[in-house]
Order: structure tokens, then C-alpha cells, then sequence
């Protein structure tokens, strides 16, 4: 079972929570246009900025979309003008106001889309496609990840036929509920036509009750850091 289904939509409820927090009424199909929209307007727009997901929480009359991302400093600008344009922006898409709240990732060698992106990202730039997996591996494991999977897909160095290529270190148990496990799928776009990339990553197993709400646990994880910060000086 654990082959075949999302490993994050299989641990939805468990120990992951929702990436949109919202009541729908009758208005369900349009906030889920609407959170799609979002979505794929902040994934162009901040393409450069090294986004990982797009939480998003509503109220009656405010949107809280939170960001988690590599590269915080393009997304704020100097002196945060830049997220002004964004709220303005977005504000066209919703017609509602907007909060933007923008978390760093500490390790992106740990998160599965920073991952995938980075192997897309070099493959599409002519790097060896078995050099740009091996290379993800290593990093992802010298910051302590438990496992990590990657399979590759396509006209692998442009072969007349197709075929899936697998790469792995460590463990990944898809079928244990309890094991942390991120999970994305990236294309390359080669001269050659597409390559997919599926990458899992084993951050650990979570004992006890976790906060499913993603927004909760990144502030607690933010106010503990601030607090940690204040305690040394």
C-alpha cells in the first residue's frame, strides 16, 4: 500500500497537517480555484527564490499565506518592499487582504522539493543526470537525513527508449505511518523532451502528539529558535 499511495496525502491526519486551513460553505469550489491560482502565481513569480510550499489560511475577510523558502532576503526586498507588491498583486487575484508571513528553510538539503528542483534545475543545464543524483544524495545525507530515494524517468541521456532509473541511501519506510517522509515529483525540460524526478526523503519517526496544523508548528519552531537566539546573548 505504501508504494502505491502519496506518502504525504497517506500521513494527511496523522502526522502531517493540511497545506490550505479553511471552512468552505457553498463557496468550496471557488477557494479552491482561488488557493490553485495563488499558488501558481507565487511559483512563477518567486521562481528564484528557492520556494518550497505555500500554506495557506483563511478567516472571513483575510488570507495568511505562508511561505517557506531558501532564499527569504528575494522574496522581502530591501526594507520589505517587495512583499508589499506582492500583497498588491495578490490582492488583484482575491479581492480580499492579504497577510504574508515568509519562513526560512535551514536545510534545504532536507526538504524533497528543494531537492528535486536543484536535480531538475542541473540536468536541464546538460549536467550528468547519475552526477546531479549522487551529488543530492551525498548532501542530503551528510545533514542527517535517515534515507533517501530518487528515481529518474525518461530519455535518460537522450536513449532512443525510455526507461526509470532508481538511487538510494539509507531507509524509507512508506508503509510505517509514524516515519517523517517528504515527498515531491520535478520535471526536467531537456532537449530531448521531459525527465521526471520523484524524490523521498526520511527526516525521522514522530513519537507521540505532533501539531497537524503546518502553520503552528513552523511559528513554534520560530518562536523556540527567537528564544534559543535570546538565551545565548
Amino acid at each position: 500500500m505504501g508504494q502505491k499511495t502519496n506518502p504525504i496525502g497517506n500521513r494527511l491526519g496523522i502526522i502531517r497537517g493540511w497545506d490550505s486551513n479553511w471552512f468552505g460553505g457553498n463557496d468550496f469550489g471557488d477557494r479552491i480555484k482561488e488557493d490553485y491560482q495563488i499558488r501558481r502565481y507565487l511559483k512563477v513569480r518567486l521562481s528564484k527564490a528557492g520556494v518550497s510550499r505555500i500554506y495557506i489560511e483563511r478567516t472571513l475577510k483575510l488570507i495568511t499565506i505562508t511561505i517557506t523558502t531558501a532564499r527569504p532576503g528575494i522574496i522581502i526586498g530591501k526594507g520589505g518592499q517587495e512583499v508589499d507588491k506582492l500583497k498588491e498583486e495578490l490582492k488583484k487575484i482575491t479581492s480580499k487582504e492579504i497577510q504574508i508571513n515568509i519562513f526560512e528553510i535551514k536545510r534545504p538539503e532536507l526538504d524533497a522539493v528543494l531537492v528535486a528542483e536543484n536535480i531538475a534545475r542541473q540536468i536541464e543545464n546538460r549536467v550528468s543526470y547519475k552526477r546531479a543524483v549522487k551529488m543530492a544524495i551525498q548532501s542530503s545525507m551528510r545533514m542527517n537525513a535517515e534515507g533517501i530515494k530518487v528515481l529518474i524517468s525518461g530519455r535518460l541521456n537522450g536513449a532512443e527508449m525510455a526507461r526509470a532509473e532508481g538511487f538510494k541511501d539509507g531507509r524509507i519506510p512508506l508503509s510505517t505511518f509514524r516515519a517523517d517522509i517528504d515527498y515531491h515529483i520535478a520535471e526536467a525540460h531537456t532537449q530531448y523532451g521531459r525527465l521526471g524526478i520523484k524524490v523521498w526523503i526520511m527526516k525521522g519517526e514522530v513519537y507521540g502528539k505532533r501539531e497537524l496544523s503546518p502553520l503552528v508548528g513552523l511559528q513554534k519552531k520560530n518562536s523556540q529558535r527567537k528564544r534559543g537566539n535570546k538565551e545565548r546573548r
